[in-house]
């Protein structure tokens, strides 16, 4: 009875990181879904991502952590990202960078960054949610704000190697010299097992360089852009946006490696964030920097600690 409650629990929560994922599959690979899913009536654009709850149910419901509250969370939040994301698409239908676009923004970086929604799940789990988060904001922008200039599309071109490979090329000199001076890089100068570093890269590139480079390049850097660019006219907004939201990249990684305040994460990550900038205005595509993200996390894991 334990085999099988056991192996039942293996299969629900293998199904709900499948079901949390597979919104990014399909905005990723078919283009003409966010316009199928405007098309549709305004209470079932904003009713439809209630779904998004279920990777919820079939994880904690097994394990017998299911909780109310939790769950209200689930299946409220994606439905009020849309609904306040399709306020704003009447409101702003310019898409020059509204308050309540930053003020979405802002609450999903923080829920995540702050690990807000993390004591929701069972031990290990709580990658689930970074995703429902992730496929909330997707469903919002995309979808329902019908956000241009983002550039999602898991169909990669060559020139997102080339721009993602020139970036990561003229980072990596500075973060290595700048790592090991502050003590932020050890080197250790081996691989033992070398055929793990494609899959760590793979890893890498889906579950943290895609939906940040998403969130900080195809969302926040440009509506910052499209927002400074309004209140300059047109001046210096390329550039104030890259730097803004590089020094925003740089903050946000404040708390990782258990440091209250990790400066160095900080200081590393903000400059790896005008390199990633660079390498998502080259085409406007997030395929460029998520190949920089992604081989520049690969490259630290593996030969430094």
């Amino acid at each position: 009875m334990v085999q099988i409650t056991h192996e039942l629990t293996r299969w629900t929560t293998l199904t709900a990181a499948i079901l949390a994922f597979a919104p990014v599959l399909a905005f990723g690979f078919c283009s003409t879904l966010p316009d199928r899913i405007r098309a549709l009536p305004r209470p079932a654009q904003v009713g439809l991502p209630v779904l998004l709850s279920i990777p919820y149910l079939l994880t904690t419901l097994p394990l017998g952590s299911f909780r109310w509250q939790w769950f209200a969370v689930y299946v409220l939040l994606p439905p009020l990202v849309a609904a306040v994301l399709a306020s704003v698409a009447a409101i702003d239908p310019e898409q020059r960078g509204h308050v309540l676009d930053f003020a979405v923004l802002i609450s999903l970086g923080l829920a995540v960054d702050l690990r807000w929604l993390e004591p929701a799940w069972p031990r290990g789990l709580a990658f689930i949610s970074k995703l429902i988060l992730l496929d909330a904001g997707l469903y919002g922008f995309l979808a329902v704000r019908g956000l241009t200039g983002v550039g999602f599309d898991l169909k990669v071109r060559w020139t997102d190697w080339k721009f993602g490979l020139r970036e990561f090329a003229l980072f990596t000199p500075i973060a290595v010299l700048l790592g090991l001076a502050v003590g932020f890089l050890h080197w250790h100068g081996h691989i033992e097992r070398l055929w793990t570093v494609p899959l760590a890269w793979l890893f890498t590139f889906f579950m943290i360089a895609l939906p940040e480079e998403i969130f900080f390049r195809g969302w926040m850097q440009n509506l910052l852009e499209r927002k400074l660019e309004q209140i300059t006219d047109g001046r210096n907004g390329r550039t104030a946006s890259l730097l803004i939201t590089a020094v925003v990249f740089g903050l946000s990684h404040f708390n990782k490696r258990n440091a209250f305040f990790n400066w160095r994460y900080v200081l590393l990550a903000a400059i790896a964030g005008v390199f990633y900038g660079r390498a998502w205005l080259a085409q406007r595509r997030i395929g460029a920097p998520a190949i920089s993200h992604a081989t520049v996390d690969t490259l630290w894991g593996a030969l430094f600690r």
